[in-house]
């Protein structure tokens, strides 16, 4: 008599029923995620900054339409525009009708930070330091080299300017309807994700706008008031040092560091005294910046630590070129806000989870 054995399936070798080799696979699964990622972004650099850069500029437009907004009750269009032409006008109205004026003295800071630089090289080889003009020359130029390997294209005049009006046209679309590429990217997501994301958004959108308009504001007191302070008292080239640090004020640390090396070198090419009331000038006004203007608009917002801005900088100077020096901080700052969400969400589900029990 035959004995009539049943079938029995069992797991083959692609499935896996060990817990612990589950978690290793989905562990292996993570990292192997985040290298194509980092390779992807390596790839993909500029196309990123340059939507990273619209995305800046858009919500610098849609900041200054939100003020606007509380003066004029128009439509946001209207506002948008109006921004955009205000803007434009006050580039063309400073480099307009001082354009010749600034092109000579441009020229002749040149010359005078040269000479500088030649006299700071004497006095170092009279104090036996063995560094040369030349060989500080040699150095910034290594520096500048390392920087923008990955957008190299972007360092040209063409690149810049092609680079420029695609960040301006796509930050235009993104400012007059943010709230349909925000539903876009939600679309893409679980519907039980896309409430949190509609929250980190919005903190997003609070605090980029905050900082911008922080950054915006010391920008035109450091400009104004360098300006202002060299004009009084008769330091040369008072109207482009003014300007070069407005520019400037825009990058946190190394803006102020540059910025403060050419009013130092201009103003004491113009004797001792003028040289020491540039100084003077330099630090009155990244006092009144760091103490008064930042801790009054942008601190409220975001609070980042100095040696992580520079560091950020650094980072992305040199893997993105001058974009990246640019975006460091903005960057940064939407970091941060990203972690500080979802470490309150993660909170937040771990306190809903002890309390669960107790409600059954």
């Amino acid at each position: 008599m035959s004995e009539t054995h049943k079938h029995v399936e069992e797991p083959g070798p692609s499935e896996v029923r060990s817990p612990l080799v589950q978690q290793e696979l989905k562990r292996a699964g993570v990292w192997f995620g985040l290298a194509i990622a980092i390779a992807l972004t390596a790839l993909l650099a500029q196309p990123l900054m340059l939507i990273l850069g619209a995305m800046v500029l858009a919500t610098m437009m849609d900041g200054g339409s939100r003020l606007l907004g509380r003066i004029l009750p128009i439509g946001r269009g209207w506002r948008l525009t109006i921004v955009l032409l205000s803007a434009v006008a006050f580039l063309v109205w400073t480099f307009y009708l001082t354009g010749s004026s600034l092109a000579a003295q441009a020229q002749a800071m040149r010359t005078i930070v040269e000479a500088q630089v030649m006299r700071v090289g004497g006095w170092a080889q009279q104090l036996g330091i063995s560094a040369t003009p030349d060989d500080l020359k040699d150095l910034a130029q290594q520096a500048m080299s390392s920087m923008g390997r990955v957008t190299a294209a972007v360092g040209t005049a063409v690149g810049a300017i092609t680079s420029a009006v695609m960040m301006l046209v796509l930050g235009i679309f993104i400012a007059t309807e943010p709230q349909l590429y925000e539903r876009g990217v939600a679309w893409m997501l679980p519907m039980e994700k896309r409430s949190h994301f509609y929250q980190v958004a919005q903190k997003m959108g609070w605090t980029l706008r905050r900082l911008m308009f922080g950054r915006i504001i010391g920008m035109s007191v450091e400009g104004v008031g360098t300006w202002l302070l060299l004009w009084v008292f008769g330091v040369p080239m008072a109207g482009l040092l003014g300007i070069l640090t407005g520019l400037l004020a825009f990058l946190p640390n190394i803006g102020a560091i540059i910025s403060g090396v050419l009013i130092v070198l201009v103003g004491f090419s113009g004797g001792m005294d003028t040289g020491l009331y540039a100084v003077g000038v330099y630090l009155v006004v990244q006092i009144v910046d760091g103490y008064l203007i930042v801790p009054m608009v942008a601190k409220r917002a975001v609070d980042l630590a100095p040696a992580l801005v520079l560091a950020a900088q650094i980072l992305f100077g040199a893997l993105f070129g001058i974009i990246g020096l640019f975006l460091a901080d903005p960057i940064v700052a939407m970091i941060k806000v990203y972690l500080e969400e979802r470490s309150k969400a993660s909170r937040s589900d771990r306190d809903k989870a002890l309390l669960q029990p107790a409600d059954g």
